[in-house]
């Protein structure tokens, strides 16, 4: 677990995570609205050689090009409608994450079907305070640290 204070130290573990990155790699990201969930993205989006990054909440599903890509998806929209597997297999992700990062905001139990290899990071707010926790599922992810 990683204690944050600020949006800056937020980002810093973001970049810090998207240093140990690599194509084909999946992260799920939860948390509370206001979480620094976003803030994280674009973190890891700086050590891809990326910015510019956005919430995309309306959008659903950003691709980003560089050496590495990176899909952004944020599914909390997908989950108000009681359908967001469904929904989730029409982004066709499959098709290009084996060459990208995709990390996935709001990814729950219809995202963690995507992989059996992924890391999934949470964040907790307790007043201003963010704990970030990871869980490192599959061999891609043993002995992972920061």
């Amino acid at each position: 677990m990683k204690t944050v204070v600020s949006a800056a130290e937020m980002h810093e573990l973001g970049a810090r995570i998207g240093s140990a990155l690599k194509p084909g790699d999946l992260i799920l990201l939860n948390g509370a609205l206001g979480a620094g969930k976003t803030v994280l993205v674009q973190g890891i989006a700086q050590a891809l050689g990326i910015s510019g990054v956005t919430s995309p909440t309306f959008v659903i599903s950003k691709v980003y090009e560089a050496p590495i890509p990176l899909i952004h998806v944020d599914v909390y929209r997908l989950l108000e409608t009681n359908k967001a597997a469904l929904f989730l297999d029409d982004l066709d992700l499959d098709s290009d994450r084996e060459n990208a990062v995709t990390v996935i905001e709001w990814g729950g139990t219809e995202s963690a079907r995507l992989s059996d290899q992924r890391l999934e990071i949470t964040i907790d707010i307790d007043q201003e305070v963010r704990k970030v926790t990871f869980n490192c599922v599959g061999t891609r992810w043993a002995g992972f640290s920061l």
